[in-house]
């Protein structure tokens, strides 16, 4: 059992800023990703990109490619929820809201993650978690209600929502399953290799259904965009996150969507003049300080077997 301060030692607290930092980054280039371009087709593509370069990050690592047939159906699921699934939700949520609510949105998985912890892999919820959550959850509705009021929701607000919260359901299937008994005797980068297989095949089916033939676009900021989601944004963060859901939990590794959230605001601030307010200030003082609270409780213990 890990002491009360353990989970804020550097190994954990070093990749959960990174993944936060760099996922804060995603949700500008994403509203790019989608103009005028199919979001099937973007999240194929982004996708068609990350996944040989995840096969050889794992050749690279000298971690076996070989994972069994319980592995390949494991990662046939994640691939199927959370690289087909997940992505496809959160492109076409950002058709109808504004990436700031999306995101926002997505700290949610703090609570799904936790409840299918809970559910699938037997990880106690404690009381210092459930309070740090609702101090943040607090937080995140102040920065919910400035980002509503500052920028009017356009398109069909109903379908983003609900595009949303799939989206969200997708991804928290996929991070809690992946540190089941099977997942945990897999290496990582091995795991989201294969799983990156799957759903990049999910992604093209569904793209050539949906939308037909690609039409490749020739902006330059598509394709350094795609650089950066797919390096960035899936090779660097994925195994750092999932390790993190393995050791930490899946509802206090979700904690990283607040980081997330707040270093888009943040990054906003400088590019985009975002300005600061009461409201904005405090709800981002609630979320950082139930994030302390919640990574501060003492740690799951081991799922069941």
């Amino acid at each position: 059992m890990q002491s009360d301060h353990a989970l804020l030692r550097p190994r954990i607290v070093i990749p959960f800023v990174l993944t936060g930092i760099i996922w804060g980054s995603t949700w500008w280039v994403i509203t790019d990703q989608i103009d005028g371009m199919p979001p099937s087709w973007s999240v194929a593509i982004r996708f068609l990109v990350a996944t040989p370069a995840m096969f050889v990050l794992a050749a690279a690592m000298r971690r076996p490619l070989r994972i069994g047939r319980g592995g390949q159906l494991l990662a046939l699921f994640i691939g199927v929820a959370q690289f087909c699934g997940n992505f496809n939700f959160v492109y076409r949520a950002e058709l109808h809201l504004t990436s700031g609510i999306v995101a926002v949105m997505f700290t949610m998985l703090i609570v799904s993650n936790a409840t299918l912890g809970w559910w699938l892999l037997g990880q106690r919820i404690t009381r210092n978690f459930v309070i740090g959550t609702m101090i943040a959850l607090a937080g995140i509705s102040l920065l919910l209600l400035h980002e509503a009021r500052l920028s009017p929701l356009g398109g069909n607000v109903s379908i983003g929502i609900m595009w949303a919260v799939l989206g969200i359901l997708a991804a928290s299937l996929a991070n809690v399953v992946q540190a089941n008994e099977t997942g945990r005797s897999l290496p990582m980068v091995s795991l989201l290799a294969w799983s990156m297989f799957y759903g990049t095949l999910a992604d093209i089916a569904l793209a050539w259904i949906t939308a037909g033939p690609p039409t490749l676009p020739d902006r330059a900021s598509f394709w350094a965009g795609i650089a950066w989601l797919a390096l960035s944004g899936s090779i660097v963060t994925f195994p750092l996150h999932y390790t993190l859901v393995r050791q930490i939990g899946a509802g206090r590794a979700a904690y990283n969507g607040i980081v997330t959230v707040i270093v888009a605001m943040l990054l906003t601030t400088l590019f985009e003049d975002y300005r600061w307010n009461p409201v904005t200030i405090s709800g981002a003082a609630l979320a950082l300080i139930g994030l302390v609270i919640a990574l501060r409780a003492r740690a799951a213990p081991r799922p069941r077997l």
